[in-house]
């Protein structure tokens, strides 16, 4: 009997706590409940459609052909069973060629002249709207004459690897005619496509071999005396990044991250100067990008490390570094991980390697577009639903009926559902993105908007929700209005900047619709 008894007293207990528990948990919810005013409000989250931002998704390559129908290539793709545009899926167009292309004479810019090729391809990616991000090549060893003839003519000394081919030539750096020229071609690129709306990024160093900030030329290896490498190679960054941070003040400019940054060699172990040479370039206002993703010969130890140092800090845009189209022998990378013939090998591989690094941008590089669709656009997909950034709203606290002139507080907390960030931070950007809620009339026309200067777009990281009590004064006359959210470009007259991983009713110009509001 005491046994019996003393079951019913332990069963009693245990109900009691289970209730003191539940009844705990039950406050809980309802304090929360009870500090967020309004009517809460839950946009319904987008996972797998492009939306075109800025510095985020995937990046297409121009053609130097010029030619219009390029954009409107098709790529059978098996998992749908039909055929696709890579334009649909990309957010800006990059063009990697030489000074020659664009400034073939004196004072003549290719890109003002609808004659040539470089014009049609910049108009042809504009008319289809995605800005432009440039990189341009100087240096003639492997390509031929980069630097336009007219810079050698005015007396710009340069060298020439090899006797056989006279006009591969690469103008030495510190050469002052080199730079009158070069500076005075990059001030009118800049007059043009200072612009974010013009231009993505610009990749803002383009000496060395291909552009890609190694192997750069500044003495002739002949001739060894006299020379000081690391002393000559600091003053040439320091003159070349100076140049492009006074001319593009509204663009994201971009260095290549790796070991030998600026050093005469294409590769080998770290140069003791290049972390600090990289981060005094960043300091300036650079952002960083990669262009052997994928190749684990190049993209070492140094390169993981250092992206992870800036990581959420600086924005990391993504090239892979083999070319699967008959260029490489993409097999032969020492991971082992690589089958002749099987490039969607090297795209897994690169998406890998983008993942871990936490890139905003991959690339649809010219002859390597075919194989994402064809035999690896599940890779495609995933990117666009969980790389770069994907930013949303998932609640809202918003007011149903508001007296003329009361203050009011809006509730409301933000996702990143993408495994980048949004670099608001950048100096080019400068935080002006920023959340704002306006009220629409019943044509979907603005009567007001409210901007929330303490919301930060660039802290919202992947699995970590983000939230603010916004209070503002609805100074509204009497009638009735539908509350909308935007994250909003403040140097822009508060126009949506964003477009909001959303299912949902956007206005034309980017508002997303939450609620109703009575004013009285």
């Amino acid at each position: 009997m005491k046994r019996f008894k003393y079951r019913i007293m332990i069963s009693r207990v245990l109900t009691a706590l289970l209730c003191v528990l539940l009844f705990a948990c039950k406050k809980s919810a309802g304090d929360d409940a009870k500090k967020a005013q309004g009517t809460l409000v839950k946009p319904n989250y987008n996972r797998s459609s492009t939306f075109r931002n800025p510095l985020n998704g995937w990046v297409m390559y121009g053609s130097g052909s010029g030619i219009e129908s390029y954009w409107d290539t098709e790529y059978y793709v098996p998992d749908l069973g039909k055929k696709v545009k890579a334009i649909d899926y990309a957010s800006a167009c990059y063009i990697r060629t030489n000074w020659a292309t664009f400034n073939p004479s004196n004072g003549v810019y290719a890109w003002r002249d609808p004659g040539s090729a470089l014009y049609k391809m910049i108009k042809g990616a504009e008319s289809r709207g995605l800005p432009i991000a440039f990189r341009i090549v100087v240096d003639g060893r492997d390509q031929g004459l980069n630097t336009p003839q007219f810079v050698f003519d005015a007396g710009a000394k340069y060298f020439v690897e090899n006797a056989s081919f006279p006009n591969r030539r690469t103008p030495y750096p510190q050469d002052p005619v080199f730079r009158q020229y070069y500076a005075k071609f990059i001030e009118e690129l800049a007059k043009d496509f200072n612009d974010p709306k013009k231009a993505a990024f610009i990749d803002a160093y383009g000496l060395g071999k291909w552009g890609e900030a190694h192997n750069v030329i500044y003495f002739d290896p002949n001739a060894s005396s006299g020379q000081n490498v690391e002393q000559a190679k600091e003053e040439v960054m320091d003159w070349i990044s100076d140049l492009y941070v006074k001319t593009f003040t509204n663009v994201p400019l971009i260095i290549n991250y790796h070991r030998v940054i600026g050093d005469p060699v294409s590769w080998g172990s770290a140069n003791p100067n290049s972390d600090r040479l990289l981060t005094k370039l960043i300091n300036k206002g650079y952002s960083l990008r990669q262009d052997a993703f994928g190749m684990t010969d190049y993209y070492q130890t140094w390169e993981k490390n250092f992206a992870k140092a800036w990581n959420f800090k600086r924005p990391i845009l993504m090239e892979g570094g083999w070319i699967t189209s008959g260029t490489h022998r993409y097999w032969t990378d020492p991971s082992g991980k690589y089958r002749e013939g099987h490039p969607e090998d090297v795209r897994k591989g690169e998406f890998d390697s983008s993942l871990e690094a936490a890139v905003n941008t991959m690339d649809f590089r010219m002859g390597d577009i075919e194989s994402w669709f064809t035999k690896s656009f599940s890779l495609v997909q995933r990117f666009v639903s969980e790389g770069g950034y994907r930013l949303y709203p998932d609640q809202v606290y918003l007011p149903e009926k508001i007296s003329g002139g009361a203050e009011t507080t809006i509730t409301h907390r933000w996702r990143n559902m993408g495994w980048g960030y949004f670099p608001n931070n950048i100096p080019q950007w400068n935080y002006k993105y920023k959340v704002a809620f306006a009220l629409l009339d019943a044509s979907n026309q603005v009567k007001k908007v409210f901007v929330d200067n303490d919301s930060e777009p660039s802290g919202w990281l992947k699995n970590t929700p983000v939230a603010y009590e916004f209070k503002t004064k609805v100074d509204l006359p009497a009638g009735t209005y539908t509350w909308a959210v935007a994250i909003v470009d403040t140097k822009k007259e508060n126009q949506p900047g964003i477009k909001l991983a959303v299912n949902g009713d956007v206005t034309a110009e980017g508002w997303l619709k939450l609620l109703n509001l009575q004013v009285q």
